[in-house]
Parts: C-alpha cells; structure tokens; sequence
C-alpha cells in the first residue's frame, strides 16, 4: 500500500457514492464534500480555538466555513498563498463594519483575494492554531495530503521563520470516511502530524505521539522548487547564515528531486520511459476554443502553478505542447489538468507519447 493507493482510494469512493461537493472531481484535490461546514461547527468546541488569536487555515473549499469562523470570532486569520508563488501568508482583512454576509464573501477563494495583504518574514507573526486540508487522516495523527507536499512545507517554513512550535495544535477537517488506518510505515519525518480531527459526526483527539517537522529539511528540496518559491530563497540565505546545512537535493544524481515537503509524486507509467525524454516530459493539450489564445492557455497553467518552462502555441486548431523538465512534472500536469475548461471547451490532455502511440 503506498500513499497513492490511499488517495485514489479515497478519491473513489466520495466520487461513487456521491459524498464530494463542488469543485469536482475530487481527484487530485483536497477533496470537498457534503457537511463540511457541520464539521467545522465543532471548531468553536475546541479551547485551542477559543483562546487562540491568530489562525491559520488552508485556502481549500472544505476549510471555507472555518475561514469564516475564525473571522466571525474577530480573530486574525492568515491563509497560504495558492503554491507559495507570491510568498507564504496573506492576513485577510474584511471592510470595516462587516456583516455576517461580508465575513462569507471574505471566506471564500475570490474573498481571500480581494480582501488581503501579504504577511512577510519580518512580521513577527506567531500563529496560535494551524488548520489543515486532508485526504486522508488516522485517528493517531497521520495525515495524507493530495501529494504536492504544500501542507508540509507551509509547516516546516512556519517553524523556520519562528512562527509555530511543536505546541501549535494542528486541526483538519474531513469527512467520516477520510478517518481510515495509514501504514506506519508510510510516514516520513517532513510530514505534518493532526491533533483534531473534526467530521460531520465526530471530534477526535488524536493524542499524536510523533514530532512535528522540526523545519525545512533543505536536502528534500530541489533547485526547480527554489525557482518556482522567492519565499524559500529568503528562508534559505537566513538558514545559512545562521551556519545551518542548507545544500539542496542532487537533481543530477540517481535520486529524483521531490517536489516541496520532500513528498514523492507518484511513480510515471512505464509507458512515458520507453519513449524519448523529450516525449516523455511533453504534454499535448488539445481541443481547445475555435477563438482561444495563448495568452488563455497561459492565465490558466499560472492559476494552477503548472506552467512549463517552454510551450510550443500552434494555434486553436492544433494542440499546445506544454514542456516539462522531467516525465514526474509532465506527468503530474497531466494529473492535475484533467477537466480544465477554456471557455466552452474542456480541454483533452496527455502525455505527447501517448498521442504518438496512438
């Protein structure tokens, strides 16, 4: 059993028996589901919610209605940025006077947007209350995220820059069904441990026993995720001059660069090694709008941190090929593009050898 076969297993079964809510599907998400704002209902319960001041909660759809608790209960609430592109929090800031209705607006993903300022490193900020995204969680603490490693690297710089400890509790909130048994031996020591687990149904203490991420553990991130993320460049230049070990993963050697948090994607399909490199890390998005632009296809792999390092436009009629550094980036783009729509069209994607074969 590996942490993919959880997911999808997860992923499935919300799908099949119809328990996932909007944005689906829940694939490749933290997935969002029906009684997600019953589950966090329970958040006020918690005396580390009641005496916290500053709470950090995920930008995911399941979270909304804690972002709105937090804010309802006049505590500050800082949110990640989406892939830490522009740096690690923005503190949201509702218009003065809010009603009840003004706080939901701000709760939700264009509400973070429109009503926040970025926190930076210098802030000071010390974060009382870490609320996390889930797919999958054990009733000991063990988490599974969707296998990007965001979660664990907003912690592990959190830690870094001096604003949680090991006693900032940490809470997420999932359905019933995401509460199953992780293998021991899954776990490795960059990921983020829960102590609540809130369902629809249940207010689980977890007791963990393991240690949070102790900070950001250099030798897991590679020179591709330090381009993409300026925040980790700054963390990285302080680290050092502290005398701290900050050489960062061997992306030439037989070891393949893991994505932030250390967290492996999962392993590419025999298919994509048979085929040339060039082929194997190309993908072929097809489909698209009679009328549709580059500059579309662009804004869209942006918003969702996938763009390539070279895309070859050959207008609307033909298929864009987006080129990826490694078959694992190809691949998870892949992944994560399933479903996009540009304008009235959702776009087909594969990998360029696959069409080749074909």
């Amino acid at each position: 059993v590996s942490k993919q076969d959880i997911r999808e297993r997860i992923w499935d079964h919300m799908e099949s028996q119809n328990l996932a809510d909007f944005p689906r599907p829940v694939h490749h998400r933290i997935p969002n589901f029906k009684g997600a704002p019953h589950a966090a209902e329970l958040l006020p319960r918690l005396q580390a919610f009641r005496t916290a001041r500053t709470v950090k909660v995920n930008p995911d759809a399941p979270q909304r209605s804690a972002r709105f608790l937090v804010l309802d209960s006049k505590k500050t609430l800082l949110v990640p940025t989406p892939r830490l592109r522009t740096g690690l929090f923005n503190k949201i800031t509702p218009p003065p006077g809010a009603s009840k209705a003004d706080l939901r607006r701000c709760a939700t993903s264009q509400g973070v947007r429109s009503h926040s300022v970025p926190v930076g490193l210098d802030s000071k900020v010390l974060v009382d209350l870490v609320v996390v995204g889930s797919v999958a969680v054990s009733e000991k603490g063990w988490r599974i995220g969707k296998g990007e490693g965001y979660a664990d690297l907003e912690y592990a710089m959190m830690v870094s820059m001096g604003a949680v400890h090991e006693g900032t509790p940490v809470v997420t909130i999932v359905h019933d069904c995401q509460v199953v048994d992780i293998p021991e031996a899954l776990l490795e020591d960059h990921d983020i441990m829960v102590d609540y687990i809130l369902t629809p149904t249940r207010l689980i203490a977890t007791g963990r026993e393991r240690p949070q991420p102790a900070g950001i553990t250099w030798s897991k991130i590679s020179p591709e995720m330090m381009e993409k993320i300026p925040i980790l460049r700054s963390l990285r230049r302080r680290e050092e001059q502290a005398g701290k070990d900050v050489a960062l993963r061997d992306v030439a050697g037989s070891q393949r660069a893991a994505p932030p948090g250390g967290v492996r994607r999962p392993q590419d399909p025999q298919g994509v090694a048979r085929g040339s490199p060039l082929l194997a890390a190309t993908v072929s998005v097809g489909n698209l709008p009679h009328d549709a632009r580059v500059s579309d296809l662009k804004r869209a792999l942006r918003e969702l941190g996938l763009m390539p390092p070279r895309l070859t436009w050959q207008g609307p009629r033909r298929p864009a090929l987006l080129h990826y550094q490694d078959p694992a980036s190809a691949q998870q783009a892949v992944s994560c593009l399933q479903g996009l729509s540009l304008g009235a069209s959702t776009v087909r994607v594969a990998l360029a050898e696959q069409q080749r074969d074909r």
